[in-house]
């Protein structure tokens, strides 16, 4: 048969250059693209014999075939599917710009490293060029269904290719690929070794819907042949009906997924149908990983094409506070290996990730009716991780608070939602008190909870660092207003121990020398000194004002490099204890001044560290202390 010789495009040559001389880091992935290939074209054969396109041609064996000669070292990817005609490769793989390889070009030198390169194979049609990172030639042979003579496409990736018609040529498609030498430092592996390719199928082509074979080596004289061994198991867990699988199987595919030796805590199947079809079978561990705050967490769920694995961890299919997640998606009309940027703008991936963080937290919210224990061992290991998507996911913040519970005063072992805290609240009570700390224990020894006690006021006892933001974020629930016991003035009222207006403003007026006075002498530290209603055992604590960042939220905006100013606070005394009557009555009598700067200074030492902070001057304040214990003796 002729042979001719044609030359590649310019573009086309750039393009064969970037793969002989690879940028890609992971050169395993010109395997999945050839199965990926095949895979299609055994899809097209199918449908074309139920169409009836295609007459007396046999789909009883469809498969795909792996064959290695380590003498000679190849490695050939078989199908016996649709295969293609002289010119379907002339126009398929012989003339690659066709297949979009100058915005190929572009998009890869755009690409700021390897591993965003890694994602472009096969974006724009060129994932059979892949094979020239493994290999020193190419040589496709090829015979449509249905017709009578194939061809062969050869070429060393050079400038140049070659065609030819072949009479005898089996139906479907062959890529034979001459290896180049292993080199474990281009990360260059030894793909005649069975292991291998055993390896990259299982990691990438599992669950094609075909059978992958590998053919045994040829028998030495007088041994028994091998028979071929099917490399994947052909289980889409996530296609097939619930009733037919187990849950041992789905826990399987959960560990290898998850690389965790414990079964999930919960399975969450979707499966949408219509204009856009994607299956979906996600998981939610029973335990968080050590790393799940840190910022590199690898997040995001593995994506597939058509049972066609693409990615690990595509991040843009769940919210960041979703991050916990495992599991796999599939869908049917994404485009093979699209890059992670445009992932991120493909409307259809938006459509999945609208869709899963919704059923994700319907799941969650079900769990805490129908199987406390298990929502209990959730809120325990993601509700810190949860509660992120208060602050940035607005469009699922109820839903995401309808899945939240708190700790809260009303009960020391259950925690509350919010639905039921607001069917508690007294009568007249138009505020959801909350109270951020360390632990549970430090905020219920706090001064500020003390009117809160006393009244039976519930209060919300908030100890996630997130807490300090998601509040503010949220703002209010049901149309009532989330609220710190620690900042702003509190007026609990209801009792029949309360003052009555005459009595509040003649104990204000008893008390304005001495709060004008200490005001004046601890500007530098607070901003204002006023007499309090929430203390009923502390003699002072100190409170933020209403619109003002808590000590803590400075803190945390300063660890991540944020620059805010520090906000000075208030102190409030309890005019009902001893100690602050005692200093009143020394400051009306004009007793020595120097002796009661001295208490106020300790005074409001004693308010921040009994909300655990530390004194301005730790020093100054031990040596204050001692004199005082001193005199006592």
């Amino acid at each position: 048969m002729t042979t001719e010789t044609f030359e590649f495009q310019v573009e086309a040559r750039q393009l064969l250059q970037l793969m002989i001389h690879s940028v890609y880091s992971n050169k395993d992935v010109f395997l999945r693209e050839l199965v990926s290939n095949a895979s299609d074209a055994l899809d097209k054969l199918r449908l074309a014999a139920l169409r009836d396109d295609t007459p007396d041609v046999d789909v009883t064996d469809l498969h795909i075939e792996l064959d290695v000669d380590k003498e000679a070292r190849t490695l050939t990817v078989r199908d016996n599917g649709i295969g293609m005609s002289y010119e379907e490769v002339t126009h398929l793989i012989g003339t690659i710009a066709n297949s979009g390889t100058a915005k190929f070009l572009e998009e890869l030198r755009e690409a700021k490293d390897a591993a965003g390169a890694d994602g472009l194979i096969g974006q724009f049609g060129v994932g059979f060029y892949s094979g020239f990172m493994v290999a020193d030639e190419v040589t496709l042979v090829t015979r449509r269904a249905g017709e009578t003579e194939g061809t062969r496409w050869t070429s060393r990736g050079e400038g140049t290719y070659t065609l030819e018609t072949v009479a005898e040529a089996p139906q479907g498609t062959s890529v034979t690929l001459h290896l180049k030498p292993a080199d474990a430092e281009n990360q260059l592996h030894d793909y005649t070794s069975e292991w291998k390719i055993k390896e990259i199928v299982k990691r990438y082509s599992d669950f094609i819907t075909w059978p992958i074979r590998l053919l045994p080596e040829p028998a030495e004289d007088g041994a028994e042949a091998r028979e071929a061994e099917t490399l994947n198991s052909m289980k889409a867990l996530w296609a097939r009906p619930r009733d037919e699988v187990s849950d041992d199987e789905y826990h399987e595919l959960y560990k290898h997924i998850a690389h965790d030796w414990r079964e999930p805590l919960e399975t969450i199947r979707l499966q949408a149908e219509g204009t856009f079809e994607y299956q979906a079978l996600l998981f939610v561990p029973s335990h968080a990983p050590h790393d799940l705050f840190t910022q590199g967490y690898q997040r995001g769920v593995q994506l597939y094409v058509k049972r066609v694995f693409i990615m690990d961890d595509c991040e843009e299919l769940l919210q960041p506070y979703l991050r916990f997640v495992k599991g796999v998606v599939d869908a049917q009309d994404l485009s093979l290996n699209v890059s992670r940027e445009i992932l991120q703008q493909d409307r259809h991936i938006r459509m999945i990730q609208r869709r899963l963080t919704k059923k994700v937290l319907a799941t969650v919210k079900d769990l805490m009716t129908s199987a406390p224990d298990r929502y209990a061992t959730f809120w325990r290991e993601f509700g810190a991780v949860l509660k992120e998507g208060l602050v940035t996911d607005s469009d699922n913040r109820d839903a995401i608070l309808a899945a939240c519970s708190f700790a809260s005063t009303h009960d020391a072992d259950e925690p509350t939602t919010l639905k039921s805290y607001v069917e508690r609240m007294k009568d007249g009570q138009d505020d959801i008190y909350f109270m951020t700390g360390e632990s549970r224990q430090a905020i219920e020894d706090s001064p500020h909870m003390e009117a809160f006690r006393a009244k039976g006021v519930e209060v919300l006892l908030l100890t996630d660092a997130v807490d300090e933001v998601w509040v503010d974020a949220v703002g209010e629930y049901e149309g009532k207003s989330l609220r710190s016991v620690a900042k702003g003035e509190i007026d609990l009222g209801g009792t029949e121990d309360d003052k009555s207006d005459a009595e509040k403003d003649a104990q204000s007026e008893e008390y304005a020398g001495l709060l004008g006075w200490m005001t004046e002498h601890l500007g530098e530290d607070v901003k204002e000194v006023r007499l309090s209603s929430r203390l009923t055992v502390s003699p002072a604590c100190v409170v933020s004002d209403a619109n003002e960042l808590t000590p803590a939220l400075e803190n945390m905006y300063r660890a991540m490099g944020q620059e805010v100013p520090h906000a000075k606070r208030i102190l409030e005394l309890n005019p009902e204890h001893q100690l602050v009557k005692a200093l009143n009555r020394a400051h009306t009598e004009q007793r020595d001044r120097t002796e009661l700067t001295e208490t106020a200074e300790l005074l409001h030492a004693l308010a921040v560290l009994g909300e655990g902070g530390r004194p301005k001057e730790p020093a100054r304040f031990v040596k204050l202390v001692a004199d005082r214990l001193e005199r006592t003796l």
